[in-house]
């Protein structure tokens, strides 16, 4: 009898057969499914991939559509329309499995990689139990190493938090999708509407902030500014108040300096050293790669994990941001040396005596932070996305062992009539690690005349300028992800699809994050009839619940009972007032729907609306029959308005997803561009990331 390795993708399964086998190991192909036999210490495995989850949880009676519902269950995810090719991978382990004797779970090790494990060894192949590997890189020396101190049971503790979870979020999805629904077809409209655990709060967040924006009236302040001279270079100082609330007392101030004569005051420099950035966890580098590429955050994991199944970085999925000796700081960058452009950093970093790196304050019991592995990759074979992550995962690394940067700060004090100006600056002494992160190493430098004491300052211009203060900042997808995890919402895993989702169901657009009609409707409805669905702190509730599960001080059953008993009475509270509820989110629905439908203004200054007739879509103008201006569409595939417009007519852009095509887009008056510029037949994957990117 052989011993069945299961692991999460087949990519991974490729990985770990190759790393354990200690000849090459023998591919079988069973309806298209690949999996491995490998020979190692005299034993026969068979490793083997599942593909993600293969099992869902489901109402066991999912064609009655009342609630609250509480009865459900685990169903294979190919009972689904859109998941039925899992059902190849679903048989192939189950057939398979039966020449096994022992079993040992090779999937990721978090949360979801545990419970992926743990129903399909209990579902398919009758067993509760099995050895466990921890792994968190995709090389030969750590998967070894994982085969060969595997513990001897499933890591119960993360499977009972993982079930948890799925338990929560499932109930609090499905109840309030049905919720949210039924009220809407109570009114007349007949839109599947949903929210979640997770969604609702995030949702909350983003709405208040909306609402913030809104309501901000901007209030007038002043300021006194100088441009002037000091040895025929330039300077800029603002007077020490900075603003002034009150004009009468900045015009006093103002005429008493004007035409006055200027000398400096006083001088105060300062150096100081700036360590080097601390380790990526996912979150900081979900917003790294915000700031410096444009990538989503679902968009940065997608390219992260394909690293890491490349075997080129660490698991991705990590909170922490330490970095233990055991991964070997000498033997990665000696590695990292055989590629060009690391090759100078490399060599610096080799001359020193030890390699210590800067660790930040944050962990994870699972996995160290993320890192680039002694498996280089051939970089020429990486597309553009991938080649710029792992660029920035490398340089951050590298950086983490280099000297600290000596920076100084320099303020210059300037005297009129007995009122100070000041004037502050910043410059780069020795770049230190800032060299090793260039060019993602942005620091501010205002370089300032070196002034001395007494010196006379040529005032050049005075001025007085007004201004309003600025409304909060609408939320990007990096800080909203911030926000989220300081609120404890989501895990590191999920924050990032939850994001996703929203954009998807058409509540929030635009990459500085608005919420759209529909979405401000479904929240201001759900928080006025049962708050606690978009509670951010019951949320936090739940989640501290769940780490409780994993720390052995709750049991799932316990929890899922309370969590049943909260939601009966949340939803017994919105049946009462399903109607009116219902009557907020078909105008919600309607004024969305409308704004789908529109693509701009017609010349009469009608709405230009995509209308169906006879089977066929086109364009048509809202004042017809007075105007009757047409425009033709794709009779085929899934239309979305995008909300970006022409460059050249200012129309709104049509995106077109046709089945077995790449998605494109469309301007109905200038012709078929994609966002870019391009024709469809040029498209690429950079404008599937547009729409990840809402």
């Amino acid at each position: 009898m052989k011993t069945m390795v299961l692991c999460e993708k087949p990519s991974a399964a490729a990985k770990i057969a190759f790393a354990l086998a200690e000849k090459k190991p023998v591919k079988r192909m069973e309806n298209g499914v690949p999996y491995y036999i490998v020979e190692r210490g005299g034993k026969s495995l068979i490793v083997v991939p599942a593909v993600g989850h293969l099992f869902v949880l489901d109402t066991k009676n999912g064609s009655d559509w009342s609630y609250p519902v509480f009865s459900v269950d685990w169903k294979p995810t190919y009972f689904g329309k859109k998941s039925y090719w899992a059902k190849k991978y679903f048989d192939n382990i189950k057939k398979v499995s039966k020449e096994a004797s022992e079993f040992i779970s090779a999937t990721d090790y978090d949360i979801e990689g545990s419970v992926i494990a743990y129903n399909i060894l209990r579902f398919i192949c009758g067993k509760k139990d099995g050895r466990r590997m921890k792994f968190s890189t995709l090389t030969k020396p750590d998967i070894v190493e994982a085969y060969e101190q595997a513990s001897e049971h499933l890591d119960f503790p993360q499977i009972e938090a993982g079930l948890t979870r799925h338990y929560m979020d499932f109930l609090w999805g499905v109840n309030a999708t049905r919720a949210l629904s039924m009220a809407l077809r109570s009114a007349g409209g007949y839109k599947t509407l949903s929210t979640g655990r997770v969604q609702g709060p995030t949702l909350k967040l983003l709405e208040d902030r909306q609402k913030e924006i809104t309501a901000f009236i901007p209030k007038l302040y002043w300021q006194i500014q100088l441009a002037g001279l000091i040895r025929n270079e330039k300077i800029t100082a603002m007077h020490i108040q900075g603003n002034f609330w009150e004009k009468r007392e900045a015009e006093k101030i103002f005429e008493k300096c004007r035409g006055r004569p200027a000398a400096v005051e006083g001088v105060e420099k300062k150096r100081y050293k700036q360590l080097p950035p601390v380790p990526f966890d996912l979150t900081t580098m979900q917003r790294e790669a915000y700031r410096n590429f444009g990538f989503s955050p679902k968009q940065t994991l997608d390219i992260a994990q394909t690293l890491y199944e490349m075997g080129a970085i660490s698991y991705p999925r990590t909170s922490s941001q330490k970095l233990p000796a055991k991964i070997g700081y000498r033997n990665i960058i000696n590695s990292l040396k055989t590629l060009e452009q690391y090759k100078g950093l490399a060599d610096i970093l080799l001359k020193k005596h030890s390699l210590k790196p800067r660790e930040g304050e944050k962990t994870d019991p699972a996995h160290p932070s993320i890192f680039p592995t002694p498996d280089v990759p051939d970089i020429k074979k990486m597309n553009s996305y991938q080649a710029k992550l792992y660029d920035i995962i490398v340089k951050r690394f590298l950086s983490l062992f280099a000297e600290p940067a000596v920076r100084e700060s320099l303020r210059i004090t300037i005297d009129i009539e007995k009122e100070k100006f000041i004037s502050d600056g910043v410059r780069t002494i020795e770049p230190g690690w800032m060299e090793f992160y260039k060019p993602y190493s942005k620091m501010k430098e205002t370089i300032l005349p070196d002034a001395k004491k007494g010196e006379k300052v040529e005032v050049k211009k005075l001025e007085m300028p007004e201004k309003k203060t600025e409304p909060p900042e609408r939320y990007s997808q990096a800080s909203i992800l911030q926000k989220m995890e300081a609120l404890e919402l989501g895990t590191k895993s999920t924050r990032a699809l939850i994001l996703q989702t929203l954009y998807d169901r058409g509540y929030i657009f635009d990459r500085s994050i608005q919420v759209t009609e529909l979405g401000s409707i479904v929240v201001e409805a759900l928080d006025r009839y049962c708050p606690e669905i978009v509670s951010a702190d019951l949320t936090k509730k739940f989640e501290s619940e769940i780490s409780a599960v994993m720390d052995g001080n709750r049991k799932r059953e316990d929890i899922v009972v309370e969590a049943e008993a909260m939601l009966k009475g949340i939803f017994s509270t919105f049946r009462k007032s399903e109607k009116e509820i219902g009557a907020e989110l078909l105008k919600g629905v309607r004024i969305e729907m409308r704004k789908q439908a529109t693509v701009g203004k017609c010349v009469c200054s009608g709405d230009l609306i995509i209308r169906e007739s006879r089977g066929k879509r086109f364009i048509g103008c809202s004042s017809y029959p007075k105007c009757t201006q047409t425009f033709s569409l794709p009779h085929t595939g899934k239309l979305t308005t995008l909300h970006k417009k022409c460059p050249k007519c200012g129309l709104f852009i049509v995106s077109v997803k046709q089945p077995g095509k790449r998605l494109w887009h469309l301007c109905v008056r200038c012709g078929f561009v994609n966002s870019s510029g391009r024709k469809p037949a040029e498209s690429n994957k950079a404008d599937n990331s547009t729409q990840q990117l809402g």
